[in-house]
């Protein structure tokens, strides 16, 4: 990436529903998730520098800080953080009667990376 990306921290949580979903109904939102996961690591202009997953450590919903998992890569531009954020209102579970953002949220971090100039 060039020194003009945004370094930008997706910090992801789990809400209540995805706690409350039957067996296969969350089965299914765990599928949607590894789609919306693929869909952020395969948009061109992203590299993904790491994740960190809560998930051991924190039980139940998050309603903010901290957060159950958070995913660390360089966007090319605004959009393409838009583009991974909207992820999570498009990508269907199951059937579709449901999208993602039902069971699941994101907030975007966005800075740049700490260089020092000495």
């Amino acid at each position: 990436m060039s020194k003009q990306s945004l370094r930008v921290l997706l910090c992801i949580g789990i809400n209540q529903n995805f706690f409350d979903a039957p067996a296969e109904e969350a089965k299914q939102v765990w599928s949607a998730f590894g789609d919306m996961w693929e869909g952020i690591h395969t948009l061109e202009g992203v590299q993904v520098l790491g994740n960190l997953d809560d998930d051991q450590s924190m039980v139940g919903p998050s309603f903010g800080y901290p957060w159950t998992t958070y995913i660390l890569a360089d966007f090319q531009n605004l959009d393409l953080v838009h583009q991974a954020c909207n992820l999570f209102r498009t990508t269907l579970v199951g059937d579709g009667t449901y999208k993602l953002w039902r069971y699941c949220k994101v907030e975007a971090r966005i800075g740049r990376e700490l260089v020092i100039q000495r």
